[in-house]
């Protein structure tokens, strides 16, 4: 079996999105997370994947509800925020952050960003060290004015301008 690091490498050569995923209830939570993916259209489905030493996976499964907020390029700061284990936690957390309740949920969900989700719990499954959490998409909202915030090999990323439509 490969190296834990050197695994880590190789899985950080697929560049993908930057998330933070909340949940709300008495003491709201988030983290910052790449592992996001659209999994069924009908029914209206995402998941996430969470280490299950993590304070979101205990708030996951307790709270049944969750949203995911997909960050656009001006948006690492909140991304390296909330993917701080040393930060503050509980509704704290949130302080330094443009966030408003999700309508359906009530979840914190970020101002700002691409996209926002709003989910409700739909199916946990053994991922290893991690658990798969499956939400099923109760609320979406989209901005198409921005650019994403990506992650590739371990840094931030940001997509640069298509020039042919620029000088177009």
């Amino acid at each position: 079996m490969a190296e834990a690091k050197a695994l880590r490498r190789a899985f950080g050569t697929f560049a993908t999105g930057v998330t933070v995923v909340t949940t709300g209830g008495t003491i709201p939570h988030a983290m910052t997370a790449n592992s996001f993916t659209s999994v069924s259209l009908d029914p209206p489905l995402v998941l996430v994947c969470v280490d299950r030493s993590a304070v979101m996976h205990r708030c996951l499964t307790t709270t049944g509800l969750f949203g995911v907020c997909v960050l656009a390029a001006h948006q690492e700061a909140a991304a390296r925020h909330f993917a701080d284990r040393w930060r503050t936690l509980g509704a704290a957390q949130f302080d330094d952050v443009d966030w408003l309740p999700g309508e359906i949920t009530g979840v914190p969900l970020l101002e700002g960003t691409l996209a926002r989700f709003e989910c409700e719990l739909w199916r946990t499954y053994d991922g290893g060290d991690h658990t798969i959490f499956i939400g099923k998409v109760l609320s979406m909202e989209q901005q198409t004015d921005r650019e994403a915030l990506l992650v590739f090999n371990g840094k931030f990323r940001q997509i640069t301008p298509d020039w042919s439509e620029v000088t177009a």
